[in-house]
């Protein structure tokens, strides 16, 4: 694209240096109209600057909008109750926020009359592909600027000196090397680059923000109680709390325990590795607690097909296809599995361990009088010899055959 193909452009703004420079960039380069859009999904910022910069940046149309409750409920809760984790240990915070970003960008583009976003996302990272998969999807004809794909201002030298050219104001702590990046929502937060990047260095414990490492953690462990209705936690230690709210809660519960720390080699979708450090505390627990109501409440096969299903859905997420007809099958198929998915687990915090030490549900398929040791009047144990015999015939003929 050149100047004069676009007219209007929704920028996912959040009123950083790389942002700022975006704008600014887009007006130069593309002599287009920008909108600007500023979401709060628990990020622990001030986001009214925001707002000052792009005024004093001459933007005339100006999105700040608090979606932490929608984040929650309809992202974050629909994919817990997958158990979702990426590559057997991820638990997708940063990618799980980018399809509601993106779809927002979109939404804001048919409100104002915009025929283009942009956001900050890099040419060798996943969120450019979350992000533009996302507005494909929702808005097929929309126009896409990735100014990072387009550029030269490809080091922090070249960004300060252009934004230092353009009367952009640059932090003080901008003009040094960050020792890594981070972003950061009501989920997570995540590290990575320049120091992180030899995944042979350990991070730094002054780094972490939503946790104390284990070492620090209380002597003491704590107890508490998470309740769940058809999939969804709803209440902490008896108390009714909304999804946002409900996670921050667990948020801090985690991490003043050690809880939620994880250091791992991802593979992106765009086909590098790559070295993350993550804080996930609440939702540590979340997954947790809800597969120990599930041990209760689901059927055997139904509770394995969809532990085979996970891996598929983790990946989909993962890789930004959040708005595709297969993530939408099999969250249809997952929520099915959610309708008895109601009840109490009571958990131990210590040390950055999380111990299930009591459970129980109104529609729990845990039966006492099946399971005991003691004398029962509900299950013939000789009925055991016909199961075992008829399962082992296919065994017994091969191994005639082979004896033959």
């Amino acid at each position: 694209m050149k100047k004069g193909d676009v007219k209007k452009v929704v920028l996912a703004y959040s009123g950083g240096l790389d942002t700022s420079i975006i704008l600014r960039w887009l007006r130069e380069e593309y002599d287009c109209e920008v909108v600007t859009f500023t979401a709060d999904i628990g990020q622990g910022e001030e986001l009214e600057p925001a707002r000052a910069k792009a005024e004093m940046m001459g933007i005339k149309e100006i999105y700040i909008e608090d979606l932490r409750e929608e984040f929650v409920r309809d992202y974050v809760f629909p994919m817990f109750r997958a158990n979702t984790l990426y590559e057997g240990v991820y638990l997708l915070g940063t990618s799980i926020a980018r399809p509601l970003i993106g779809k927002r960008l979109i939404e804001i583009a048919n409100e104002t009359g915009a025929d283009a976003i942009s956001h900050g996302a890099t040419g060798k990272g996943n969120d450019q592909v979350r992000f533009e998969l996302t507005a494909y999807a929702l808005k097929p004809d929309v126009k896409v600027i990735a100014p990072w794909r387009e550029w030269d201002l490809n080091s922090r030298k070249k960004l300060i000196e252009y934004a230092m050219q353009h009367q952009i104001p640059v932090p003080k702590d901008k003009h040094g090397e960050a020792p890594y990046s981070m972003d950061a929502n009501l989920l997570h937060i995540s590290y990575e680059g320049k120091a992180l990047e030899d995944p042979w260095t350990e991070p730094g414990e002054d780094m972490f923000r939503l946790s104390v490492s284990p070492e620090n953690a209380p002597d003491k462990p704590e107890y508490i109680e998470v309740e769940f209705e058809t999939g969804d936690a709803v209440a902490i230690n008896g108390e009714r709390l909304s999804p946002a709210t409900l996670l921050a809660k667990l948020n801090e519960l985690g991490g003043r325990n050690g809880i939620g720390r994880l250091d791992l080699v991802e593979n992106r979708f765009v086909g590098m590795k790559s070295r993350g450090v993550y804080e996930t505390p609440g939702g540590t627990i979340l997954l947790t607690a809800h597969r120990a109501v599930e041990s209760l409440t689901l059927d055997r096969e139904a509770l394995h097909l969809k532990e085979e299903l996970m891996p598929r859905y983790a990946k989909l997420i993962y890789n930004g296809f959040w708005f595709s007809p297969e993530r939408e099958m099999l969250q249809a198929a997952i929520d099915k599995t959610q309708e008895n998915v109601t009840g109490t687990v009571r958990l131990k915090l210590y040390k950055g361990n999380v111990v299930v030490v009591g459970r129980k549900a109104p529609r729990s398929l845990y039966r006492m009088d099946y399971v005991t040791f003691e004398e029962d009047e509900v299950y013939n144990q000789y009925d055991a010899e016909g199961f075992i015999k008829l399962n082992a015939l296919r065994l017994r003929l091969g191994a005639m055959a082979r004896n033959s």
